[in-house]
């Protein structure tokens, strides 16, 4: 299967292995598009793209600038859409809603949501969605063996909307527990950080699914304390309640929880030590990489042929 597989040249998350992952499993050009190739699409297809090469057009860029571009992006022959962020859909934010009208102009597009109830709830909307989870760097982050001397903590943004609740369950936690709430940047320091942390607070909320954190947390060996998304979730991913992770809904259930494992370190060594299993097992971007090549295989529905007038608009490259 030949993929054209298309992703943002400046992104925040370093995501190397995933796209790595993709192209071991597959025949890939990737290609790293800048904000103002990725702002005019159109215009990078007619000057560098020869669609009927690609069995497969992988997008993974960002959403704002993809829903500026339908008409043209309606156009994409065999296009899969990678999205990471489509939980915004379904909660309180500027993107409620945009998802789903984006995707109903293109319902013959296959969307790959790291959500599992994000990817039911576009199913019931009549999308071609499939859930492939998000997962973590497994060449950079592991268990390193060390002492960890940081007993509570969390790593990562709070600033944008959409981590507002993060940040407000963040807040009332430091109230009345030693809290450490840091940035670190990318690579060893982030390595390092992780290796000193003993019990990794999580706070997703109200996202509906479970962000790169918790994986890469599991992986290093931390107890995740994550923010319960739900059964379903739950079960789709293999997060078991005091065994891989510990999950919690509000501030008096995760200190409740805290208690018990600073009472029995064993325990908590335990559900350390399933839990990065866990992520070893199954969440590496390698992993993750091969699953998202298998939802691509099969048939895509089929697009219907543009229209006389859409057919004058791509041949004028308008």
């Amino acid at each position: 299967m030949k993929v054209l597989f298309l992703v943002q040249k400046e992104q925040r998350a370093i995501l190397d292995r995933l796209y790595d992952g993709i192209a071991a499993h597959c025949d890939c050009d990737l290609r790293w598009l800048s904000s103002d190739e990725q702002a005019n699409l159109r215009r990078y297809f007619r000057e560098h793209v020869d669609v009927t090469r690609y069995d497969r057009i992988l997008f993974f860029l960002r959403f704002k600038k993809e829903i500026r571009q339908v008409s043209f992006i309606r156009s994409v022959p065999n296009l899969v859409i990678l999205e990471h962020d489509a939980y915004q859909n379904y909660i309180p934010c500027k993107y409620t809603g945009k998802f789903s009208a984006y995707y109903r102009r293109l319902p013959w597009a296959r969307v790959i949501s790291s959500g599992y109830m994000v990817s039911e709830r576009l199913r019931q909307e009549g999308f071609d969605a499939v859930f492939v989870p998000k997962g973590y760097d497994q060449d950079l982050l592991h268990d390193l063996g060390r002492e960890r001397d940081i007993e509570l903590a969390f790593v990562g943004s709070t600033g944008s909307v959409a981590y507002s609740g993060r940040k407000a369950l963040l807040d009332e936690l430091a109230q009345v527990e030693s809290l450490l709430v840091t940035k670190t940047k990318s690579g060893e320091d982030y390595l390092n950080t992780l290796n000193r942390i003993r019990f990794f607070v999580s706070a997703d909320v109200g996202m509906g699914e479970y962000m790169i954190k918790n994986f890469e947390a599991m992986a290093c060996g931390c107890v995740l304390f994550a923010f319960d998304q739900g059964e379903e979730e739950n079960r789709a991913l293999g997060l078991v309640d005091m065994q891989t992770v510990v999950l919690y809904r509000d501030i008096p259930e995760l200190r409740r929880k805290l208690q018990v494992l600073r009472d029995d370190p064993a325990l908590a060594s335990r559900i350390a030590e399933q839990g990065r299993a866990l992520a070893q097992g199954g969440f590496g971007f390698g992993q993750i990489g091969a699953r998202i090549v298998e939802t691509m295989r099969p048939p895509l529905r089929e697009r219907p042929e543009p229209g006389r007038f859409e057919r004058l608009r791509q041949v004028l490259g308008l």
